[in-house]
């Protein structure tokens, strides 16, 4: 007695240990699965990191000095006032030519307190600061040159070359070619020339990273649809019966079973019966047999007294009639017990 009961507890033992076994495997699976729909969501969602551009040309650091002196350019000014800025602009640019670069920027900021409305001064103190390598400066009064005159060439000259200085290529780029259009000269050709292969590559980059976060957008979309019709599908899959013969009680029933069936692009075979049906009582067991056989065909029974209301929207006129349908939509159909014909009909759309 006790050899059998040794011998019962170690057979239920092993069979404990083969069902905790199998448990941990599907856990593990389960969560390898997880992990991986993670890891490709992510993939998806991770931002595209950009490489950095290789330009040429020199980068200075911004200056951060307090702005410069500035004049009112709505104030008058006299013929006193005007002539008196001339002389001070020409001791500028004596002081410039000689290299005196803070005398120079003295004797411009002079000239233009007393004419504020001379752009040209501007764009000249602007040159000066651009020696000095002020390039934020620079930018400061070639602005005010513009706005007093849009079309100065000195101001769009200046303010693209302290663009380049701050390595805003596409900016700089800009200014110089409105600068060339009013007024050529040597010096804006030969700064384009160091401007616009970096514009060109800077360009190229953002058109890379352009086209490589359309193709992740466009990844990730179609990977949502993915995920979206295999929900599809496993729903229609779980309001389905493979191998079964289902059997219709509602007219809601009814539409999503079909739906369901088209949702899988699946074959529908609808068997409109009723219990007083002689005929039907023979064809039964044949409509059974031929669902177990062709599982991915979706076999439908609909009893015409209990949903009337279906069978006349399929134009049943008779019992029993076998309705083929393919999206919500009939393709054919066999009326009366035709054995053949039905087998012959599935045959024929089942392997479709």
């Amino acid at each position: 007695m006790l050899l059998v009961l040794f011998a019962a507890l170690e057979q239920g033992f092993r069979l404990y240990f083969v069902v905790s076994s199998l448990c941990a495997a599907y856990i593990l699976m389960d969560k390898a699965a997880e992990g991986m729909a993670k890891a490709g969501e992510s993939s998806f969602n991770d931002e595209i990191m950009e490489s950095d551009v290789e330009l040429e040309g020199e980068v200075v650091e911004p200056d951060n000095d307090l702005p410069q002196k500035m004049g009112d350019p709505s104030v008058e000014v006299s013929e006193e006032k005007r002539d008196k800025a001339q002389l001070y602009k020409k001791k500028g640019v004596d002081a410039l030519s000689e290299g005196k670069l803070n005398e120079a920027i003295e004797h411009l900021t002079e000239a233009i307190l007393l004419n504020p409305t001379s752009a040209i001064l501007y764009a000249t103190r602007a040159g000066v600061f651009m020696k000095m390598k002020k390039p934020n400066a620079a930018i400061r009064d070639a602005d005010v040159a513009l706005q007093i005159n849009p079309d100065s060439a000195k101001g769009y000259k200046s303010r693209g070359m302290a663009k380049a200085m701050l390595g805003k290529w596409e900016d700089a780029a800009h200014d110089l070619h409105v600068a060339a259009k009013l007024d050529f000269d040597e010096e804006i050709s030969a700064e384009l020339k160091k401007v616009e292969p970096n514009v060109h590559k800077i360009e190229e980059h953002k058109k890379k990273y352009e086209r490589l976060r359309k193709e992740r957008d466009m990844k990730k979309a179609d990977a949502e649809r993915k995920r979206k019709h295999a929900e599809e599908v496993s729903a229609a899959s779980a309001v389905l019966k493979d191998g079964d013969v289902i059997t219709i009680h509602s007219s809601n029933e009814f539409e999503a079973k079909i739906k369901a069936a088209s949702s899988l692009s699946r074959l529908v075979i609808l068997y409109f019966t009723a219990t007083w049906c002689g005929p039907c009582r023979f064809m039964g067991p044949v409509y059974k047999s031929l669902a177990e056989k062709h599982r991915k065909i979706v076999f439908l029974k609909v009893d015409i007294d209990e949903l009337g209301n279906v069978a006349h929207r399929w134009n049943v006129t008779s019992v029993p009639t076998f309705s083929f349908v393919i999206n919500g939509k009939e393709i054919d159909k066999v009326v009366g017990a035709d054995k053949t014909g039905l087998e012959r009909k599935l045959a024929q759309y089942g392997s479709a």
